[in-house]
């Protein structure tokens, strides 16, 4: 796999503009990265989640109430699950049990329910780690609340498993306008999913890269960078870099030593 182009380096790193959400709160790697660097960080999310109607969702036919456990792979997917039992008057059990891709994740439902009288399990931030979970309660019917364009790695390790469970689209993942953005360069633009790209061209469909490094995270975003005509300069995770920030740490440092 493609680590990080050397070539590019020769071109000095000022400005990186990473396509989510500023982190909340004073501490954050990208925060810390700045400063070591002397870089400066933008945020800006690409893409934007819009919930489905309960109407519309309906028409699927789920019935929440016949579930016993909720499997969470990202805060959206807590927000949009408790927002569509709110819309469609359906009450969520106590003895509803709640599996979570990590535990940062796992404390976000205490924004809705009270963490300490609930049934909560989580993994290790990856979805094996989650699926050794889920084994262990196997007897449970699950119900996985996603968007409509999603990784399908936990429905198949859930089938390979033969554990009971019913995949909810409850909402949809669209590109963010983008419009103010047109006349703002940046010398780095950080990418962490294949929808992400798509924003991209879908607002300014006559992109070009130019001197425009592109770091990305994960395989299925990088090859959507490649697809879309786009050169990759960074990419993690890597046995050198597992996170996005020390891959952009290293290429920052020999961009700007460069002569």
């Amino acid at each position: 796999m493609f680590l990080l182009n050397y070539n590019s380096t020769k071109l000095k790193v000022r400005t990186i503009l990473v396509t989510q959400p500023k982190p909340e709160g004073d501490k954050s790697p990208y925060f810390d990265l700045a400063k070591k660097c002397n870089v400066k960080i933008d945020f800006r999310p690409f893409i934007q989640i819009d919930g489905i109607p309960a109407q519309e969702f309906r028409k699927e036919k789920i019935n929440i109430v016949e579930h016993t456990a909720v499997i969470i792979t990202s805060r959206s997917s807590i927000d949009h699950f408790f927002r569509m039992c709110k819309e469609m008057r359906v009450p969520v059990s106590e003895e509803m049990k709640f599996f979570c891709i990590s535990e940062s994740t796992a404390f976000y439902l205490q924004k809705y329910v009270q963490f300490r009288k609930r049934k909560i399990f989580y993994g290790k931030q990856t979805v094996d780690a989650l699926m050794e979970v889920i084994k262990k309660h196997r007897d449970e019917n699950f119900i996985l609340p996603c968007s409509d364009i999603h990784k399908e790695e936990i429905a198949e390790k859930l089938e390979e498993q033969k554990i009971k469970y019913t995949k909810a689209v409850m909402y949809r993942t669209v590109a963010a306008n983008l419009q103010d953005l047109e006349k703002v360069n940046y010398d780095i633009l950080v990418f962490f999913s294949p929808s992400g790209i798509k924003s991209l061209f879908k607002n300014f469909p006559k992109f070009k890269q130019n001197k425009t490094r592109i770091a990305c995270f994960g395989p299925t975003t990088a090859e959507a960078v490649t697809k879309a005509g786009l050169k990759l300069d960074i990419h993690s995770p890597n046995p050198k870099a597992p996170s996005m920030t020390m891959a952009l740490e290293q290429y920052i440092i020999a961009a700007n030593k460069a002569k």
